[in-house]
């Protein structure tokens, strides 16, 4: 009886740890809550009515600067109608891609929370600053596909997500467009500007642009040509959301271009052999947000910008 009595009691009390638990666990709903609350903020320039950690931290663009500082005085606006949201639970974080007012002119964002307990423990800010002219037309609507939450039956294993996220990096980095999983019709655009299976240009807009060729195709044979060779390396790879009720995973990373000069040879497009890499030498920090489907990527929205080579992320 007495054995019975504490088995009892230990279930109780574990039962009770469980419930806790998962009152406590801020789901969905709540991650997006929290992330509307604090972009609301910006703009305010009051970071008081947060659930903030003590030891909060925040990295903008690279840099560990304190709450109330960089974005904090320079937000004017809180979001557009562009705004992509990345939540996960499981692991408290939720990523955004989005427009924002910064000085009072439009400018693409990325933001990451990280909630413990729930109180917000880590922040970043990843802000592609204005350089005066107009955002791409594409940056005022989200792409459907973003938006839609994905049916049980095209879900795949977390695990898997965060594995296909990451071949995408992969890909480019060894020139191979097969070793990432692609649907043929995958499109990525690069702060609104589309660089994929874009079949919208007029021949005599192709003219004017030499990548016009590369443009035109699918994610996978874009990337076998060789045309993103001059990318050295893409490291401080962070997949930090995966939202296994829309399909995205959130992710930053470093992509490394050492500005060796060099001919790139190109493969698969006619009429082009090679390439210059005249690009220099720049780091460019950039965030993802892809969206798969059945196990592959069938959108990827990258926003970044260009930065001093050799610069780290500001987490070492």
């Amino acid at each position: 009886m007495i054995k019975e009595t504490v088995i009892l009691s230990i279930l109780l009390i574990l039962g009770s740890f469980r419930f806790a638990s998962a009152a406590e666990r801020c789901d969905r709903a709540c991650l997006v809550a929290l992330m509307d609350q604090y972009l609301a903020a910006l703009p305010k320039h009051d970071p008081s009515g947060l659930p903030l950690a003590k030891d909060v931290k925040l990295v903008e663009n690279t840099e560990k600067i304190p709450i109330g500082k960089g974005l904090w005085e320079t937000a004017t606006g809180g979001p557009t109608n562009f705004k992509i949201y990345a939540a996960d639970p499981d692991k408290g974080e939720i990523g955004f891609i989005g427009v924002i007012e910064e000085k009072q002119i439009p400018t693409i964002v990325s933001v990451r929370l990280k909630v413990v307990n729930g109180k917000i423990a880590e922040i970043d800010h990843l802000v592609v600053h204005s350089d005066g002219k107009p955002l791409n037309p594409n940056m005022s609507k989200v792409r459907p596909g973003l938006l839609e939450r994905l049916p049980k039956l095209e879900r795949v294993p977390r695990d898997q997500m965060q594995k296909t996220a990451n071949s995408y990096y992969d890909a480019i980095v060894q020139d191979n467009g097969k070793v990432a999983s692609f649907a043929d019709e995958c499109q990525r655009r690069e702060n609104g500007g589309i660089s994929t299976n874009d079949h919208s240009q007029t021949p005599g807009e192709a003219k004017k642009d030499d990548f016009s060729a590369f443009r035109k195709m699918t994610c996978s044979d874009q990337i076998s040509t060789g045309v993103w060779s001059y990318i050295t390396d893409i490291n401080h790879r962070r997949v930090f959301a995966v939202d296994e009720e829309m399909g995205l995973v959130f992710a930053y990373s470093m992509f490394v271009h050492d500005g060796t000069p060099r001919v790139m040879k190109i493969t698969g497009v006619p009429g082009i052999t090679e390439r210059p890499n005249n690009y220099g030498q720049f780091n460019l920090p950039a965030a993802h947000i892809f969206k798969i489907r059945n196990g592959k990527i069938y959108e990827i929205e990258a926003i970044g910008y260009m930065a001093k080579y050799g610069i780290k992320n500001g987490w070492e």
